[in-house]
């Protein structure tokens, strides 16, 4: 079995021109939590995860604990977390992207995929065909294809 026998063709993605309000809006609308990023000939730049998001919005400062007393001591950035929400969402898409994105072949063998999906620790996989985003692969996509036919 290869990836484009078990991949979702329609891929949800932004483009490198849009902004994190476009991401946001894409992972409510779909119930998704991660996108690739391509240029204008569909070839892959970047991926977004809501976990680069959070980075970004959580406080940017060190936190100390203070274990003799039990307490967090919070130094440094004091800026109100609504207004980095509101920055977050002008922002380029690719500047919270990350650049060095994990990809497939369409026809990669899916052990080597579930070798990736799980050496890696990430949840879905770009599929390319000649450069260009045909497809992406979750987790769960491989568990299912890979035990329905023994269940």
């Amino acid at each position: 079995m290869l990836a484009r026998d078990i991949m979702i063709e329609q891929v949800y993605k932004v483009k490198s021109s849009d902004t994190v309000r476009t991401v946001i809006e894409k992972f409510l609308k779909h119930r998704i939590s991660g996108l690739p990023v391509v240029n204008d000939s569909n070839q892959i730049i970047g991926y977004i995860s809501d976990g680069d998001i959070m980075r970004y919005i959580g406080k940017h400062n060190d936190l100390v604990v203070d274990t003799i007393w039990s307490a967090f001591v919070i130094q440094g950035d004091n800026e109100d977390f609504g207004h980095r929400l509101e920055h977050a969402l002008r922002l380029n898409v690719l500047e919270l992207a990350k650049r060095r994105v994990v990809t497939v072949q369409w026809n990669t063998d899916v052990e080597d995929i579930a070798a990736v999906l799980g050496q890696k620790r990430i949840k879905k996989l770009p599929v390319e065909r000649d450069g260009v985003l045909v497809g992406i692969i979750s987790r769960g996509d491989v568990v299912r294809h890979a035990f329905q036919s023994i269940l």
